[in-house]
């Protein structure tokens, strides 16, 4: 009787997954995990930088030509001494409002 337990019980253990087997295929699968959601992560924040870099890129750019545009409107438009409505050109430089005392 007491054999046919022993053997029972052995039997039944011997069904029973191994805890460290089983705590070993868990962690090959966290790492497994966590290496894939490191991937897209890093995937996902190469696709915002290239996105951002054109993005700016683009606004920049018009930025930049509005300016070219508006400097060529002043230097076409505006004869070289003239002044500007309301003020002296002297006064519209920093030295010239140094030297005005202003």
């Amino acid at each position: 009787m007491v054999e046919k337990e022993l053997d029972s019980m052995i039997e039944r253990r011997s069904r029973q997954k191994d805890p460290d087997e089983e705590s070993e295929l868990w962690q090959v699968s966290v790492d497994a995990y966590k290496e894939k959601h490191n991937q897209m992560a890093c995937l996902e924040w190469h696709e915002f930088h290239c996105g951002q870099a054109e993005r700016l890129r683009r606004i920049l750019e018009a930025l930049a030509s509005h300016h070219e545009e508006q400097a060529a409107k002043l230097r076409d438009i505006e004869p070289k001494g003239a002044q500007w409505p309301g003020r002296d050109t002297a006064m519209a430089t920093r030295g010239g409002r140094q030297r005005a005392g202003v």
